[in-house]
């Protein structure tokens, strides 16, 4: 039946992936920033492994597996100045439940308002910012077996414009016979399309300037296109190459495909020492036309009080022409 499911998911949602191949033309593009500096540290490199609560984002089928209640604080730089922040909360009804809530804003910062007649500024400043609100459920349908979804609300804001759009996660995760190793698959933003609207688009019209006396100040309402969200189809295996008590060794590879570019190959890996400090390693993009990404490193370290566990983690990944992406976060689980 497990089988069954997974290969009925892949027919479904890759064949709708190959269906909508539109490069460039889509909307809410931060929703597909990576998030984390654990999955950052691994080259995004994610699905098959998600095992803290950024698996609200790479795969909600992993949040059950957590088997902890955790909540995370990321924050990171993005391109052009902007700062991107995340928060997660795992929530464990019982051994084979879980619930999460999820927080994804991108800030664009603000700029000073010129115009040709005041080009040192009006005294006004203008901000954009892009935010994602998602609920997730997940859940053990056997041992072996998991699936999850995420719902979010999403918004994007610039100046007095805005647009919004709900949106749906899905995936599934599966831990095969043969001993640490595993397969998941993750259908992200699969949702209505955004356009945007406000007061700046309400100007007043001369409907018919080839007559005279007619009213010249009939308020009219610029429309914009919709565009569609960023549907990405992914999937993805990972590997413990060992698990003991002392040293840990994760390998894991995503196949990524996106509709709005090409696809490609995103690798990483992990090294642990006694589940305490954490060092990783991976690259992204690979195979990607006009990539970007690239290497990317990160250390994580774990203290258990007793009561509770602290983790800290950091990413550093190298962007091409811009400037290199850190990313720290830092968790408390119960």
């Amino acid at each position: 039946m497990n089988k069954k499911f997974i290969l009925i998911f892949i027919i479904c949602f890759g064949g709708l992936i190959y269906s909508q191949t539109k490069v460039g033309t889509t909307a809410a593009n931060f929703l597909t920033i990576p998030v984390g500096p654990k999955a950052a540290g691994m080259g995004g490199a994610f699905t098959a492994t998600a095992n803290d609560v950024t698996a609200a984002y790479w795969n909600a089928a992993g949040l059950v597996r957590i088997g902890k209640d955790e909540f995370t604080a990321s924050f990171s730089n993005w391109i052009a100045g902007t700062k991107i922040s995340w928060f997660g909360l795992n929530y464990q009804l019982d051994d084979d439940d879980a619930i999460g809530l999820s927080v994804n804003q991108l800030d664009y910062g603000q700029e000073e308002i010129t115009t040709t007649s005041q080009p040192n500024g009006t005294g006004q400043s203008w901000t954009a910012s892009d935010i994602a609100l998602g609920v997730s459920y997940s859940r053990n349908l056997t041992d072996r077996f998991s699936v999850g979804g995420t719902v979010k609300y999403i918004t994007q804001n610039i100046w007095n414009e805005s647009a919004s759009a709900f949106a749906m996660d899905i995936g599934l995760l599966f831990n095969t016979q043969l001993q640490g190793l595993r397969i998941g698959m993750n259908i992200t933003n699969f949702g209505t399309e955004m356009k945007l609207a406000g007061q700046d688009l309400l100007l007043p019209g001369d409907i018919d300037p080839a007559h005279t006396g007619n009213n010249k100040t009939i308020a009219s309402n610029l429309q914009t296109d919709s565009w569609p969200l960023p549907l990405i189809f992914t999937v993805g295996v990972g590997y413990d190459v060992i698990n003991t008590d002392t040293w840990g060794w994760t390998l894991a590879t995503d196949a990524v495909y996106p509709n709005n570019q090409s696809s490609y190959l995103n690798v990483g890996t992990e090294l642990n020492w006694s589940k305490t400090l954490y060092l990783r390693g991976g690259y992204y993009s690979l195979f990607k036309q006009s990539a970007e990404g690239g290497l990317s490193a990160g250390i994580g370290l774990r203290y258990d009080f007793g009561a509770f566990y602290a983790k800290v983690d950091y990413s550093y990944s190298n962007f091409g022409i811009f400037d290199p992406i850190n990313r720290i976060s830092i968790s408390i689980g119960l």
